[in-house]
């Protein structure tokens, strides 16, 4: 991904059309960016009354499993290392009310650095 342009340069640009020194075209050549990059921080200047970079929100989703399923899921694991990821997945689901699938449940154990462990008196 490519570097954000710094600020300085933003202000720059928006300074200089503020006063008059050019269209955001020309401006756009002088400063060497983009035309549409220089309409999008003025865009953004209009909307938010500021010439820094807008801070970005969070990409994706935000977790339904906070960090007491974690502590909860961390224990089970711990107490019968041998469960499955449904019956892991069916606890959270009964007892800590969040609806997750295998896969995910499959990732949290690896976030948390735990593993299953089959019992060997079944084989």
């Amino acid at each position: 991904m490519p570097k954000p342009i710094a600020d300085d340069l933003r202000r720059r640009l928006l300074e200089a059309w503020g006063a008059g020194e050019g269209s955001l075209r020309e401006l756009a050549v002088r400063f060497r960016v983009s035309y549409w990059y220089a309409r999008k921080i003025r865009e953004q200047q209009l909307r938010t009354g500021q010439a820094e970079r807008v801070p970005q929100s969070r990409h994706g989703f935000v977790s339904r499993v906070n960090e007491t399923a974690r502590e909860q899921l961390r224990t089970w694991v711990r107490e019968q290392p041998d469960r499955t990821l449904a019956e892991l997945q069916e606890l959270l689901r009964r007892r800590q009310g969040i609806p997750i699938s295998r896969p995910r449940v499959s990732q949290l154990l690896r976030e948390l650095g735990l593993r299953r462990k089959k019992n060997a008196a079944r084989a």
